[in-house]
């Protein structure tokens, strides 16, 4: 009987394994709800006092994920009741010099917490919304916002001040005499006694009723114009602020067709490129004066400068729009005179000893970035650094900035070509540069020690991300992370601890801890993949370099199948800033697994970091700059050549997809190059770039109005009739990114010019990022089902 019940277990066994086993991989098993392979760790935060690690998880296959946590004494995850749960303090970077006290926000009210003994006080209990604590710079009061206006807690006594008195509107004045009226009033009050007599008394009342009142800040009407960024220096002597004028563009809407109402309804989207910004202005209330000053930015080097590409416009091959033709928009006269140009400031930053600010300024044409010197009594600006780029400022870590002491400033800079640190001393005014290479530092952190920096850069190779510690003054930065991959990095209070997400090409992320040195080995923390997931041999795909028509190396990976077919698919990443050829689990997991599918079918995949992908410096981030479709399309080209060449793949079996600016890169290999790629799968492409948002396309291709030759090189819907191969176009019809009128629009040229070859599948309730798995499987047996029956061998 026991051998009998072994048996049975032992099938039983099989049988489960079985179940729990992937199997052969179909786009309905790997597009099911993500949750099926297993939910990684997200939002991982130390404690206040460094001593428990809290972070979002769902290792149960839960609806939503929970609040987990673990301490240094155990390190077993622990779900956190609601109860520990909503007690929680908010994180905030609002601590004393000495960090012992910190304040937040939560649920629009302010709290003060202690953080040795873990007591909280809360400051503020009303219906309306309190924000932005801080300290203020003697630490006797925690300053906060309140409807537009700064208001400073007492810690001793809990007294509240209002310090500013920003009304909406204009100051209506007594209504002035004319020279007629005041003679006549003069004659009254000459000639009538008792009317004298009142009028000196109720005059001498008023007087003594102004002198008796307590003294409130002054009021400060802001008219129609919209506040914030509101300040107060350390000293307490000066307020700043910022206003602006809305310039009221014309919006966008998106139309919602499966509703709960059963109506269409209206999504207020965003405004198109070229739109006109709102005007934005920087002023300082000098409290002791009684005075509000605007600082002026006519003293900014290069403020008056005008585009490079202004009347300089290079000679290439443009879209029928124009014709040929240097738009007269692109000119400016010689004769007119230079004006200053558009800005926006970020938020003041104090020095400890609150005698320096310094404050951020960015050109709203996007070519230029300063950080300046501010004297609040003067309005003075002085120049610490100016970024300049005829493309536009960006990178890793271009904003990014700050005080290391009550002398020396920080911040990153591409000058070099690759995003570097650099130190500025203010009283000497030497620019040291802390980093160097041809690498990026892409994240930087201040120990609070103030000692050293904590970096994340892609230095041991573009497709990993490492951190370091970096004594402030510069020298040789220490590696604490050693394994193949990325990290995302949470340094403890103390700084003892790192917690972090680390995940490689075919392994999702996973919570580890460690000592913060030098050697100390990493302890992992969770294990969120699903026995399912694991049974399937995930590909670690090869990272190789394809060399460019132009002789620069494209990063790629590649996807080898045992048995080739003799096909290919080149897959385009999204954009914004990304990177997808590298050595960590992909943001594109569904892509990676489809991938994996189509390996197991014998094509050969490539993914490539084309020009303008992140992580290889400033002259790759902008070679697509007035020409997406140029570098970044003859990029992908190249891939196919390669893999001709190099994997022996049939030069007329070669497919293309991608989504969002991959969507808009297959268009564009199908409509302008239609003899390299057969099929393409166009998923929520960009089909006219006049048609996108300003923030993003105004950097790369300026605006419209200004640079009208650089949209219409770059929009697909020029190019339409090139189309030969077969073209797939996915949309959902609630895109408040890339709206689905792109797609509309596209097609109707596509009806116009008679095309045959291509189809429009519609996702009704899908934003630019599906949501359902239904949504997901839909597509990708689309796209499966378009290489299968253009790119497999005819027999």
């Amino acid at each position: 009987m026991p051998a009998l019940l072994f048996i049975v277990a032992f099938l039983f066994s099989i049988t489960t394994a079985r179940s729990q086993a992937l199997g052969e991989l179909t786009v309905e098993k790997i597009m099911r709800d993500s949750k099926w392979m297993g939910v990684a760790p997200t939002n991982i935060e130390w404690s206040p006092d460094g001593k428990t690690l809290y972070f979002n998880w769902n290792p149960v296959n839960a609806i939503s994920d929970s609040l987990y946590k673990i301490t240094h004494q155990n390190r077993t995850p622990q779900k956190v009741s609601k109860d520990e749960r909503l007690s929680l303090p908010v994180n905030s970077d609002s601590y004393n010099k000495n960090f012992t006290k910190m304040t937040y926000e939560k649920n629009g009210d302010i709290f003060l917490l202690d953080v040795a003994s873990k007591k909280i006080v809360q400051i503020t209990n009303t219906v309306g919304r309190e924000s932005a604590p801080n300290f203020s710079g003697n630490e006797k009061e925690i300053i906060f916002s309140y409807d537009r206006n700064l208001y400073a807690w007492r810690i001793s006594n809990g007294n509240v001040t209002q310090l500013t008195d920003f009304k909406k509107g204009k100051k209506t004045d007594e209504p002035k005499l004319s020279d007629q009226e005041k003679w006549l009033r003069q004659d009254q009050l000459s000639n009538m006694r008792v009317l004298k007599e009142r009028y000196e008394k109720k005059e001498a009342a008023t007087k003594i009723e102004k002198s008796e009142k307590p003294k409130r800040p002054k009021e400060i009407y802001i008219e129609d114009k919209s506040i914030f960024q509101t300040h107060i220096s350390p000293d307490g002597n000066y307020v700043t602020f910022q206003l602006s004028k809305n310039a009221n563009p014309k919006t966008t809407f998106v139309p919602s067709y499966v509703t709960t109402s059963g109506f269409t309804e209206d999504i207020t989207a965003r405004t198109k490129v070229g739109a006109e910004l709102n005007a934005v202005e920087l002023f300082v209330y000098d409290i002791k004066r009684d005075t509000v000053l605007q600082i002026k930015t006519d003293s900014i080097p290069g403020i008056t400068d005008a585009p490079a590409f202004n009347g300089a416009y290079p000679d290439t091959v443009i879209a029928q729009k124009d014709k040929g033709e240097k738009s007269e928009k692109n000119k400016i006269s010689k004769a007119e005179k230079p004006k200053l140009r558009a800005v926006s400031f970020s938020g003041i930053s104090w020095s400890d000893d609150g005698k320096r600010a310094a404050i951020q300024i960015r050109a709203s044409d996007n070519k230029d970035r300063w950080l300046i010197l501010l004297d609040l009594a003067t309005q003075k600006l002085t120049l610490v650094n100016r970024q300049h780029d005829d493309a536009w400022v960006g990178g890793p870590g271009s904003f990014n900035w700050g005080w290391i002491n009550n002398h020396q400033l920080y911040f990153v800079s591409e000058e070099t070509g690759y995003a570097h640190l650099y130190s500025y001393d203010v009283s000497s005014k030497i620019t040291t540069a802390l980093t160097s290479g041809q690498y990026e530092v892409q994240r930087v952190q201040l120990s609070r020690t103030k000692k050293h920096f904590y970096l994340i850069t892609n230095e041991v190779h573009p497709g990993e991300k490492h951190f370091y510690k970096l004594p402030v003054q510069g020298g040789k930065a220490e590696r604490i992370t050693t394994m193949t991959g990325a990290y995302e990095v949470e340094v403890s209070s103390d700084e003892r601890m790192l917690a972090f997400r680390y995940s490689y090409s075919n392994k999702p992320w996973e919570l580890y801890v460690m000592e913060n040195k030098v050697g100390a080995k990493p302890q992992q923390i969770t294990n969120s993949v699903s026995n399912e997931f694991e049974s399937y041999a995930w590909r670690d795909p090869q990272v190789t370099t394809v060399k460019a028509r132009d002789g620069v190396d494209i990063y790629a990976r590649v996807f080898k199948p045992s048995k080739p077919n003799g096909a290919a698919v080149i897959f385009v990443h999204g954009a914004g800033y990304l990177q997808n050829a590298h050595k960590w689990w992909s943001s594109y997991f569904r892509e990676y697994m489809f991938h994996n599918l189509l390996v197991d079918k014998g094509y050969t995949v490539l993914d490539m970091d084309y020009r303008a992908s992140a992580g290889y410096g400033r002259d790759w981030r902008t070679g697509i700059y007035q020409f997406m479709g140029g570098k970044d399309l003859t990029d992908n080209v190249d891939g196919a050549a390669y893999l001709v060449n190099e994997h022996g793949i049939d030069a007329k079996r070669i497919g293309i997809y991608g989504g969002s600016y991959g969507g808009f890169i297959t268009l564009m290999a199908l409509f302008t190059t239609p003899e390299v790629f057969a099929a393409g799968a166009a998923l929520r492409p960009v089909t006219d770039w006049a048609h996108y948002n300003h923030g993003y396309t105004s950097g790369i291709l300026n605006t419209p109005l200004g640079d009208s030759i650089a949209f219409a090189k770059s929009s697909p819907i020029y190019y339409a009739d090139g189309l030969k191969g077969a073209l797939l176009m996915c949309h959902g019809m609630v895109d408040v990114n890339v709206h689905f009128q792109d797609v509309v629009r596209l097609s109707q040229r596509l009806i116009e010019l008679g095309k045959n070859n291509w189809e429009l599948a519609v996702y009704p309730m899908e934003d630019h990022g599906f949501v359902e798995p239904s949504s997901w499987t839909d597509e990708y047996k689309r796209i499966l089902k378009l290489f299968e029956e253009n790119l497999k061998e005819q027999n």
